[in-house]
């Protein structure tokens, strides 16, 4: 019985102070995940519903319930204020496993960036600059190029 309640005693021992003990055998860390402490690294999957029309419409979808929202429209460039009236792809209605902040992209394409704001949990997107698109359509032309 002492052989016993030594091992329990030195089990005991061996946890961390931000550990926490959540079965006979389990421990985990008792400290934020990932998707806590960084929003935008939430992980999920997502079917957009058919009154989803439009990338402004998707954005904001997504961003419920995350803890951002979308910055206003009288602070965003006209180019982003064009992408979010586009249609959404139908390639797009269905998205993950992936990250909200991937998700984000995906939605934007390559021609834009996203731009948080942590302080105020806002989130936008700024045009690339012309030169790194005219490097994408130059590749893309030689790759159209190629396969003929």
């Amino acid at each position: 019985a002492v052989c016993i309640a030594g091992l329990c005693v030195l089990a005991s021992v061996n946890l961390k102070a931000d550990d926490a003990q959540v079965g006979r055998y389990s421990v985990i860390a008792a400290v934020p995940t990932k998707a806590q402490t960084d929003l935008l690294a939430t992980t999920l999957t997502i079917r957009f519903p058919e009154r989803i029309q439009t990338l402004g419409e998707s954005v904001r979808y997504l961003l419920q319930r995350s803890g951002y929202r979308l910055a206003k429209i009288e602070s965003i460039g006209p180019d982003t204020v064009n992408l979010f009236g586009l249609p959404l792809p139908a390639v797009h209605r269905s998205l993950g496993p992936m990250t909200l902040r991937d998700a984000l992209k995906t939605l934007a394409g390559p021609a834009f960036n996203l731009v948080q704001d942590p302080i105020h949990r806002l989130v936008t997107f700024e045009r690339c600059s012309t030169d790194r698109l005219v490097v994408g359509t130059t590749i893309e032309m030689e790759v159209v190029h190629d396969e003929e």
